[in-house]
């Protein structure tokens, strides 16, 4: 069955919505097979994604909340994997696919790199060209954050890269309904000391990893370049932004500083939270001078519960209000892919209980909804069969 190119989308004026208008919103994803994973890339506007708490919202749940279906759905999973685990990939297949999104699926080796096998690749590119055959687009997110220091395929570019691309030939040759997301961590903080899987000195990979040549790894050395896998292997770039609070210890609920966002974005952010100006321009190198599409895969601001400060409303809206702002828009058209993450969770790192969630009340879900601007991209945007 044929989709037409021209889709209805949902349309706003000022900040609520309004009524519906017909918009030229993607490349032909024409057929109800997902065989272009380029035709998941919008020509104007940018996807709207969630990360989503399974186990505690359906994606139906989640449309009758908000209003509309997510463009872009977030799994994760391991990898390898077996039958039971990859069933849970599947569940969320069979909910994304009756949203006409795409899935954007988070492929985590916990086993380490070694895991990863010509056999286990293999394996993934099959089922995802399963996945893709049935109509829906995947987006792999392989390995995130590797430039972190506290996962198993942490800082070890060399391997790390080796092993991107086998699978990015893999799945480029098996199945071009998928793409391939390249997603380190936000630089700020560099080189993350003190993590497990910190890079060792007088190994091959901490000479790689010191860029400038000093002997030591400092936020001056590059913290996106040495893991990056090469052009031909990477689809979309992806840096995860989140608002954690002003200043360390985080945690406490505080109102982002101005611009906070756009300054991570571009490596520019100094303020109260520290110095990351020496980061790299990752919107810049990677999105202009090597022509990717720009996803944030994950984003929000903290508010924790139990603590005082600022309140929720105003925590989540000022974030949002920058990550969705016309000035991101109208300055960085390679910004493509946005997704919140809607969970609430335990968070080691504060060792308390953090509300990320838009939409985890009323009153933050009818606020949000009345600032989404009219450029942002939905599931039933797509044109994708359900």
């Amino acid at each position: 069955m044929l989709v037409p190119l021209l889709v209805t989308a949902l349309a706003a004026t000022g900040l609520g919505f309004a009524s519906k208008e017909v918009v030229p919103v993607v490349q032909a994803l024409s057929l109800c097979k997902a065989e272009n994973a380029a035709s998941i890339i919008p020509k104007d506007g940018v996807l709207l994604g969630v990360n989503l708490d399974w186990d505690s919202e359906t994606l139906a749940e989640h449309r009758r909340n908000l209003g509309h279906d997510p463009a872009v759905v977030v799994q994760f999973s391991d990898i390898p994997y077996d039958d039971q685990t990859w069933s849970h990939t599947t569940n969320a297949v069979t909910q994304v696919r009756t949203t006409g999104g795409v899935l954007l699926l988070t492929l985590e080796p916990h086993g380490g790199l070694a895991t990863m096998s010509d056999e286990v690749i293999t394996k993934l590119a099959t089922d995802l060209r399963a996945i893709n055959d049935q109509g829906t687009p995947v987006v792999v997110r392989f390995a995130h954050e590797m430039n972190g220091s506290w996962y198993s395929w942490g800082q070890q570019p060399i391997r790390y890269v080796e092993v991107f691309r086998k699978v990015a030939a893999a799945v480029h040759s098996q199945a071009p309904g998928t793409s391939m997301m390249w997603a380190p961590n936000y630089g700020g903080g560099y080189p993350f000391t003190g993590g497990q899987y910190a890079a060792r000195p007088g190994t091959p990979d901490f000479a790689a990893l010191d860029t400038d040549h000093d002997g030591a790894l400092t936020m001056a050395d590059d913290t996106y370049y040495p893991y990056y896998p090469g052009d031909d292997a990477v689809d979309w770039v992806g840096v995860s932004l989140y608002h954690w609070g002003n200043q360390r210890p985080w945690g406490n609920n505080d109102i982002a500083e101005q611009g906070k966002f756009l300054a991570m974005l571009t490596g520019t952010y100094s303020g109260t939270a520290g110095d990351d100006s020496p980061v790299p321009d990752f919107y810049q190198v990677y999105g202009v001078d090597h022509s990717k599409p720009v996803a944030i895969p994950e984003t929000a601001a903290i508010y924790t519960p139990a603590r005082g400060g600022a309140s929720e409303l105003d925590v989540k809206r000022t974030w949002w209000r920058q990550v969705f702002s016309e000035e991101t828009h109208q300055k960085y058209p390679q910004l493509k892919m946005i997704n919140w993450f809607e969970w609430k969770k335990y968070e080691i790192e504060i060792n308390d209980d953090v509300d990320w969630r838009s939409a985890g009340s009323p009153a933050i879900r009818d606020a949000l909804t009345q600032d989404l601007p009219v450029w942002l991209r939905y599931g039933e945007d797509l044109g994708v069969c359900r």
